[in-house]
């Protein structure tokens, strides 16, 4: 029945065959009871606290969003076993927790999206909500969204059903002004009101090539009911409408003035609460469809220095990496790595201002250093950061 390369199966070894498999299928094993509630068992997920501490490895601080992400991971997939396995609890219904990450540019929101993709064993994707437009306009459609989870999920609809996304420039959406326009608003709030349905849940049709460039291709459709979504935004001027909102003006000579916040608190964003996100300009609908919303505060200077030493990314260590390749031990200075963070911090731009600073300081140095000869080590110091000065090169030792 079955012919290959020197392989010949006769219809006696495939009924026997089948006829082991479907016995040993059959048959349970000695000491596997199957509890009388469940139908079979669920595959066991990473607690709350191991996906913190995988997330540990590759991010630093933030310790307060690493623990929400954690634990709306973990209740979203218990979410989805309860509907498979735990029939005694069918009374009871489970809705889907949102995510929303608030935080300035370069403090960890998509780096601990990427990270969680690591630490999952589920498909996952990254979408910029820049690029998306309501529906019937140039640019993509929300439904694209969805087209990159099941491209992430090799085209498998089960598996996609039960992805996460992350939505990032979110705050890019934003209503752009308080009054009325005569215009429609196609990159603002009419996508927020698209992404309004797929957010809670529904059916969408997906085209798996993209949308308009292929019109005759036909749709898949996707549940989004278990699909988590995990927003995220830098919110640029966020901060004056918290500090505004928290500030008590008095008038007068004996006013006080304790009572202001500053809007260039580090921690400011801990105290968002969803007027704020209207004022900014989400919808209500929106803002009520993301009830986690946890917020990443500016790096502190210490936060700033582990970043270049401790994670399994640390930039250090990209660059040593970089070094020992081509036989050349790289050392920086405990100085060298605190003017680092100083000139990063200046530039405001958070994690992403050290490798701006590390990559200008150590451009001429990998250029011209293929051109020396006999290098063991290159010690970069303090003057190498900040004036540009050449680092200290150290030979090979001369064996006797």
């Amino acid at each position: 029945m079955v012919a290959g390369p020197d392989v010949y199966i006769c219809d006696r070894c495939i009924n026997d065959a089948s006829g082991i498999v479907s016995t040993d299928v059959s048959t349970p094993k000695p000491g596997s009871a199957t509890p009388p509630s469940r139908r079979s068992t669920p595959n066991r997920r990473l607690s709350p606290l191991e996906i913190k501490q995988a997330l540990d490895i590759y991010v630093v601080g933030q310790d307060r969003a690493k623990k929400a992400l954690s634990v709306a991971v973990y209740n979203h997939y218990k979410r989805i076993d309860a509907q498979e396995y735990y029939h005694e609890y069918s009374d009871v219904e489970l809705e889907k927790s949102n995510i929303l990450l608030i935080g300035p540019t370069g403090t960890g929101k998509t780096l601990l999206a990427r990270t969680l993709a690591r630490v999952l064993d589920v498909p996952f994707s990254i979408s910029d909500a820049t690029a998306l437009t309501e529906a019937g306009y140039v640019g993509e459609d929300v439904e694209s969204i969805l087209a990159h989870l099941l491209q992430s999920a090799d085209f498998n609809v089960e598996r996609a059903e039960r992805g996460i996304i992350y939505i990032d420039e979110v705050d890019k959406v934003a209503r752009k002004a308080d009054n009325a326009s005569i215009t429609r608003d196609v990159s603002g709030e009419g996508v927020q009101q698209a992404m309004l349905k797929i957010l809670e849940g529904t059916i969408a049709g997906v085209p798996p090539k993209g949308g308009r460039k292929h019109p005759e291709q036909s749709l898949i459709n996707i549940d989004t009911s278990n699909i988590l979504f995990i927003c995220g935004g830098a919110f640029e001027g966020l901060n004056d409408i918290i500090a505004h909102r928290m500030s008590t003006n008095t008038i007068g000579f004996m006013a006080d003035t304790k009572n202001r916040i500053d809007k260039h608190d580090p921690s400011i964003f801990t105290h968002v609460e969803p007027d704020d996100l209207l004022k900014y300009g989400l919808i209500p609908e929106l803002i009520g469809r993301l009830p986690v919303i946890s917020a990443l505060g500016e790096l502190s200077e210490e936060a700033m220095r582990s970043i270049l030493t401790e994670p399994k990314n640390a930039l250090v260590k990209q660059y040593q990496k970089l070094f020992a390749m081509d036989g050349i031990d790289l050392v920086f200075d405990e100085d060298a790595m605190s003017s680092i963070v100083e000139r990063a911090r200046t530039l405001g731009t958070g994690a992403r201002g050290l490798r701006a600073v590390i990559e200008e300081a150590m451009l001429d140095i990998m250029f011209d250093i293929h051109s020396k000869t006999d290098i063991a080590r290159c010690r970069i110091t303090r003057e190498t950061i900040l004036h540009g000065s050449e680092p200290i090169f150290e030979p090979h030792k001369a064996t006797a």
